[in-house]
């Protein structure tokens, strides 16, 4: 996109507009604190695209930093969602949005790495500028970070340093979290080390608080039967429904998730949900992190045509048990068509213990009290299966 076109770009408010093209097709219910929510994305967004539109993010001038947004409120009451209207609706290559856990396992691995190298085992050495510096680099100038939740010592101990440097870059922060800045790490070891960030955040980033009283993504599966059982042919227009409910009638587009430098296809997506066939995600080579990852990118999730599993597809069934394992860990809710009862989705001998504990599992997922949980706080793991 040219110069010219950021200037003259026709829609100054995009989330709002975005926001009530949603509510116009019937995808959202109007939520006046959304509303509100959507008109400080719109300034940001602004912010930030006048800055570039004036050529000041030029090859060898360092960008001022604009400040960002933190977006804090209840589960389910749409910050995820605005946050996307606002990463979707902004003209800027050098963004990237990404869960906060997932970013910071990324960190944690870049400063393993850097120590273990010739380089890392300087005493002078500063991992955090071996990090942070490949960010810089690619010109990174938004940084979306979902779920912003700081629970252990080694996240809390790097944050100053590693913002401190990404802001000085002109790295402009916007996250979602469920949590104030000044209860962050609240009650933490050695929390009095940690309180320099939070200064830092509130000086950097605009402090807004979505006071939506709906906890919508609840209301999707309200009085819902989330799995069907039956032939493919048999469930589609069941799950064709459900699907329509959860994404409150849109029908979704195709996309992807990036995990471990590739890129996992996701058949379609829309509003927090993602759609996939049982062959998409448990008969392709993918593990643990990968599951991990899809369970932080969505808060909903529909599994088509899951089969019985024999022995001839126990490579299949063990992806689909750490596949359910992620899903629960994180609270993700399940919908899923079955070509046969839960109790005989099993029948490989290499996978039955595992399996016991998967059907559990899954009855229990799709219980009134599961689909009533708002999503659990589960940080990425530091194995790939």
């Amino acid at each position: 996109m040219s110069q010219n076109q950021f200037a003259t770009h026709p829609v100054a408010s995009p989330v709002r507009s975005e926001y009530l093209a949603l509510v116009e097709r019937g995808a959202l219910t109007s939520d006046p604190a959304q509303l509100e929510a959507a008109t400080h994305f719109d300034r940001l967004w602004r912010d930030l695209t006048e800055q570039r539109s004036k050529g000041f993010w030029g090859f060898f001038e360092k960008p001022r930093h604009i400040p960002g947004l933190y977006l804090v409120g209840e589960v389910g009451r749409g910050k995820t969602m605005l946050m996307d209207l606002f990463y979707g609706a902004l003209p800027i290559k050098e963004k990237r949005r990404v869960h906060f856990h997932e970013f910071m396992d990324e960190v944690h691995a870049g400063i393993s790495a850097f120590r273990k190298s010739p380089r890392g085992r300087d005493d002078n050495a500063d991992p955090m500028d071996a990090v942070t510096k490949p960010i810089l680099k690619s010109g990174l100038r938004v940084l979306c970070l979902d779920e912003f939740h700081v629970h252990d010592i080694t996240n809390a101990m790097l944050l100053d340093r590693l913002f401190e440097k990404l802001f000085a870059g002109g790295v402009t922060l916007v996250a979602t979290s469920n949590v104030e800045p000044d209860q962050l790490y609240k009650d933490g070891l050695n929390r009095q080390l940690f309180l320099p960030f939070i200064a830092r955040l509130k000086a950097e980033a605009d402090v807004v608080t979505l006071l939506s009283e709906q906890d919508y993504r609840r209301l999707k599966f309200a009085g819902q039967q989330v799995y069907a059982f039956g032939s493919p042919v048999e469930v589609k227009p069941v799950m064709d429904r459900l699907w329509l409910r959860i994404t409150g009638g849109e029908a979704g587009q195709p996309g992807n998730i990036e995990s471990i430098g590739r890129q996992i296809p996701v058949p379609l997506q829309s509003m927090g949900a993602g759609r996939f066939a049982f062959a998409d995600l448990c008969e392709k080579p993918l593990g643990t992190r990968d599951f991990v990852r899809i369970a932080h990118h969505f808060d909903s999730l529909m599994l088509d045509n899951v089969p019985q599993m024999d022995r001839t597809k126990s490579d299949a069934a063990k992806r689909f048990i750490l596949l359910i394992d992620s899903l629960y860990d994180r609270g993700v809710k399940l919908a899923a068509s079955f070509e046969v009862g839960l109790e005989a989705l099993g029948k490989d001998d290499k996978t039955a213990f595992e399996f016991k504990r998967t059907i559990s599992r899954l009855n229990e997922m799709q219980s009134e009290e599961y689909l009533a949980k708002g999503l659990r706080d589960a940080a990425p793991v530091e194995t790939v299966s």
